[in-house]
């Protein structure tokens, strides 16, 4: 297991609609370049994904996963877990999302990732939080258009 890698953006948006866009699994690849396509695989008795294949581009990183999401800890927090990989060996993320005010929501993403293939710790590293500060920045581009 690596070492966990995390970054934190404030948006000008409540809330409200960052849960809706982080919580919206299936229009991910709308906002996010690294994820191209997503499809639900299992849903939970209230209709949210637990179980998503998806089809990540990730510069150096490309795979095919499927992740399980643990939603016990929404709204202000949302987990995944790699359940099946091409290449990943394990992969475990969540986003944190706390209101700061009415109109603003601070959002932090924490990733941790490993390889089938021996990479060194640092390219490893600095994907991971390349992956991060780029998935938060298009977050917050879509939400703040």
């Amino acid at each position: 297991m690596s070492d966990l890698s995390s970054s934190t953006i404030s948006i000008d948006a409540p809330l409200s609609a960052v849960s809706e866009a982080l919580f919206a699994l299936e229009k991910y690849p709308e906002w996010s370049s690294s994820i191209k396509s997503v499809e639900a695989v299992a849903r939970d008795e209230q209709g949210r994904i637990t179980k998503v294949k998806m089809s990540i581009d990730a510069g150096m990183m490309k795979d095919r996963v499927i992740l399980d999401y643990d939603w016990s800890g929404a709204p202000a927090r949302l987990s995944f877990s790699l359940d099946d990989a091409d290449l990943l060996t394990s992969m475990d993320g969540s986003y944190s999302i706390m209101s700061i005010d009415g109109d603003t929501t601070e959002v932090t993403y924490e990733l941790t990732v490993s390889l089938s293939m021996k990479i060194p710790a640092m390219m490893r590293e600095k994907a991971e939080k390349a992956t991060i500060e780029a998935s938060l920045a298009q977050l917050k581009a879509a939400l703040e258009a």
